[in-house]
């Protein structure tokens, strides 16, 4: 989390927007050493495909998914 000054803010908004918005950084923004404000990235939802992409093609569902699990050794 990084810290800046209002009067940074001021000067850099759109570099510190765009890494708030691609770093997913948030920034604290501080007045005379006090927080004042904390600008954080919206995270946005992942798709199902992205959400399970590191097991996709490695999970089989049985054709009766109520069916008992057979564990293989």
């Amino acid at each position: 989390m990084r810290t800046i000054t209002k009067e940074y803010l001021e000067t850099y908004l759109f570099q510190i927007l765009d890494t708030v918005e691609h770093d997913e950084e948030t920034v604290i923004i501080t007045d005379n050493d006090r927080p004042i404000a904390r600008l954080t990235p919206i995270r946005r939802r992942l798709s199902i495909e992205e959400a399970f992409a590191d097991v996709y093609g490695k999970l089989i569902l049985s054709e009766d998914f109520n069916a008992p699990l057979q564990i293989e050794p």
